[in-house]
């Protein structure tokens, strides 16, 4: 299977531009052309990509997903460095993750306080 941008954008999610851009960063290492110069994408592009939007969504910098890729581009003897790189973000995402639970928890005790103040009112309105 082998798709031009457009539809690999809508698959995916993303404006073409952001697939262009991601082009340009050297993040897309393999995509081929055709003999009109217009990126085609197979299913291993799309499956990288995908994989590329999940960790952008976990606000990885640029710069380590083209450090993946130029690993990747070396081999697999690169696998342990690349590992790293993914531990590494892993554990930014976890400690991220506690900050929102303690956030979490900081609104959640804010919405039972106005639960509270609300029942109080209507309790006062019906006296």
């Amino acid at each position: 299977m082998e798709i031009h941008i457009k539809e690999a954008a809508e698959k995916i999610g993303l404006p073409t531009h952001t697939l262009r851009y991601y082009e340009q960063e050297g993040l897309l290492p393999y995509i081929k052309r055709d003999e009109n110069g217009n990126r085609i994408f197979n299913e291993a592009d799309l499956l990288w990509l995908e994989l590329i939007v999940c960790l952008r969504k976990t606000d990885i910098p640029l710069s380590e997903l083209r450090a993946i890729v130029e690993l990747t581009k070396e081999g697999d003897s690169t696998a342990s460095q690349r590992k790293q790189i993914f531990e590494k973000h892993k554990e930014k995402m976890m400690e991220k993750q506690r900050e929102l639970e303690n956030a979490f928890i900081k609104i959640e005790s804010k919405i039972e306080y106005y639960d509270e103040l609300e029942r109080k009112y209507h309790k006062e309105e019906l006296n």
